[in-house]
């Protein structure tokens, strides 16, 4: 059986605490029917937060015996490949408007929450949340008057 530095319950914590904040800010993106919504951040968020705790084991598994293991190695890794799931989210709609631009960045955002959460930083983790939901909640409320502003200024070109 693996070893690790970590009790498993505390491994379990990060991983159900990934669930909850990946959870939140899918949820933003679910009820505004979003490309991308619950289950997509959720697992995004999880996915990274595993990812990130594999990196940390296996750092101090293999420390003093290789120079090349870099737990931040995987996890830069974690961001790049996000971009392109978050690229796929991000469509062109009718009159050359780009659309999903938010989700994309709330899904890579996303991807950094569930690192922090594997990483062992639930207080940055809960805040990145909190203020991104946050974010989210208060621009969308001044969002439709300027949306309907620019469809009215589109229209007339």
């Amino acid at each position: 059986m693996f070893v690790t530095t970590l009790p498993w319950w505390e491994m379990i914590i990060r991983l159900v605490l990934a669930i909850i904040l990946g959870g939140l800010l899918g949820l933003n993106r679910e009820l505004a029917h979003k490309p991308a919504g619950l289950k997509t951040h959720i697992m995004v968020c999880l996915g990274s937060s595993l990812i990130m705790l594999v990196s940390l084991e296996l750092f101090h598994l293999y420390a003093g015996v290789s120079n090349t293991i870099d737990p931040g190695r995987i996890a830069a890794q974690v961001i790049t490949g996000i971009g392109f799931l978050g690229a796929g989210t991000i469509m062109h709609a009718e009159g050359g408007l780009i659309r999903g631009l938010t989700t994309a960045a709330s899904i890579w955002a996303v991807a950094g929450i569930g690192l922090a959460c594997g990483g062992g930083m639930y207080v940055l983790a809960v805040a990145t949340t909190l203020l991104a939901v946050g974010t989210l909640a208060i621009i969308n409320r001044f969002l439709p008057a300027s949306e309907r502003r620019s469809r009215r200024l589109q229209k007339k070109d």
